[in-house]
């Protein structure tokens, strides 16, 4: 009996004991795991907001702070005047859709398969994007606005926030999908864009966040369906904020000097194409036109002005990264061209770039260096401190952002695949090369058609020098370019 009660009053003593090493160890993990989450929020806390403003068809050239003469961007220009301005940022495919999934995969339109403005939305739902990467990394994230890889406003993979419409949208009273409900607010789309991006922003964040907004505007009216086409009676249809209506009214639209001039030299555009009018003064872009594009710029320069105010009223503004671009350019009259970008010209491949982050980037900071839109995805990757995938084909910016003196890239592929959209470019898909002087088009359906520039003295490229014996060196060296670049990138020379 007593033996048994020894046991017992043992084993009673060897579980105290036990529960007193439980809970020491319990009390002492507890500072360990509040450090811990210290060191999480001090991560976190340490990575960079993001906002990421993407607008639709905006040549480089139209804003204040790239030299327009009445265009009022304050904003936009403050963001390279408290940051950077990169002065040759070129897409590597000039066209919508193929540029927009080239921003989020980080890689060209050969690699990530979105090569034309048909109707991708089954495989742009399967894209490995940068804000998925974010997201799977820590980041909340939302996206608001056009999303146009296909007609389908479903949100895609890797958005805590899911703000779209189906294809272009509409400026008034859109269709909106909000994180998979249907609303319609009232108002001008681009206002309603930027509350949501503001609204966002303004939320309590646990984590380091991503807006990515991407603007409907400056892109006209016009419903495309889906096999890309759209009514081109609409093309010309631009519809800015009813305050905007009548901005820039009275001002002269600059033209360069290629404004309205026959493509001569250019045997792809001299094409006679079914009832087609040879390209020309007479199909160049009207100047109503040009200003009706402008004013819907304005509500973008508004838009920007109140997401620097709401950052700076959270305490966000210096923390946060912001990216301004465009997905590609356009043409107005240039060659006779209107309605159109797609071309390897440089109204149409040249795209605004400006970045404003005072904890890497000096203010006033201006990069000659050749910027595309891949480099965007691994260099937004990299300086949120997540990995940067191995088939990201673009470059991190980083150092060149930080100032650095870095070895750089000497020349980029440009590249487009043929549709049947629109006749007036019918069979011209090419492969390009562009460097510091020379450009090189390659035209793969078109047979003797193709094209070389001397862009230190034809800036305007108006004198097409694949012919001229003084240029063979140059023809072959790009020719020879152009190879390297295909084997780099692992696209099909056809």
């Amino acid at each position: 009996m007593l033996k048994r009660e020894a046991v017992r009053n043992q084993v009673i003593r060897d579980c105290v004991t036990w529960l007193r090493i439980i809970t020491i160890s319990v009390l002492l993990a507890l500072p360990a795991a509040g450090a811990g989450r210290r060191n999480q929020v001090a991560a976190n806390i340490s990575r960079p907001n993001i906002v990421f403003i993407l607008i639709d068809d905006l040549r480089w050239d139209e804003i204040g702070v790239a030299g327009h003469p009445f265009i009022k961007t304050p904003s936009i220009d403050r963001l390279a005047r408290e940051g950077v301005i990169f002065r040759n940022a070129f897409m590597t495919t000039p066209l919508c859709s193929p540029s927009r999934a080239s921003f989020l995969t980080g890689q060209y339109a050969h690699t990530h398969g979105i090569t034309d403005n048909l109707d991708r939305a089954a495989a742009s739902h399967q894209l490995v994007t940068f804000p998925r990467l974010l997201h799977q990394s820590g980041y909340e994230t939302a996206f608001i606005g056009k999303w146009h890889m296909g007609n389908d406003d479903r949100p895609r993979p890797g958005f805590d926030r899911w703000v779209s419409f189906k294809g272009q949208g509409t400026y008034h009273d859109p269709d909106i999908n909000e994180d998979g409900k249907a609303v319609k607010p009232s108002g001008y789309i681009t206002d309603i864009l930027n509350g949501y991006a503001i609204e966002f922003i303004k939320r309590k964040h646990y984590k380091p966040f991503l807006v990515y907004l991407a603007h409907k505007a400056i892109h006209p009216e016009v419903t495309q369906n889906n096999d890309g086409s759209v009514n081109i009676a609409d093309a010309e249809l631009f519809i800015p904020a009813e305050r905007h209506k009548n901005l820039y009214a009275g001002n002269a639209i600059p033209h360069r000097p290629n404004y309205g001039r026959a493509p001569e030299g250019k045997p792809a555009l001299q094409r006679s194409i079914g009832n087609l009018p040879p390209l020309g003064p007479a199909t160049a872009t009207r100047d109503e036109t040009i200003l009706g594009r402008q004013r819907t710029l304005a509500a973008i320069e508004d838009g920007v002005g109140q997401i620097l105010k709401t950052l700076k009223e959270t305490g966000q503004l210096d923390n946060t990264v912001i990216v301004f671009t465009s997905d590609n350019g356009y043409f107005y009259g240039e060659h006779g061209l209107s309605v159109e970008r797609r071309l390897a010209y440089e109204e149409s491949i040249r795209m605004p770039l400006l970045v404003r982050y005072p904890k890497l980037v000096k203010p006033g900071t201006v990069r000659n260096e050749f910027a595309l839109n891949i480099d965007l995805a691994p260099t937004l990757l990299s300086m949120a401190g997540a990995q940067v995938p191995g088939n990201m084909q673009g470059r991190s910016l980083a150092p060149l952002l930080k100032g650095e003196k870095v070895k750089w890239r000497d020349s980029f592929l440009i590249e487009y695949y043929s549709d049947k959209v629109f006749p007036r470019i019918l069979q011209m898909g090419y492969k390009a090369v562009r460097n510091g002087r020379w450009k090189y088009i390659h035209y793969l359906e078109l047979g003797g058609m193709d094209e070389l520039y001397d862009l230190k003295s034809d800036p305007y490229e108006m004198n097409n020098l694949i012919t001229d014996p003084g240029a063979a060196r140059a023809l072959a060296e790009m020719k020879q370019e152009m190879e390297r670049l295909l084997k780099e990138t692992s696209a099909n020379p056809g």
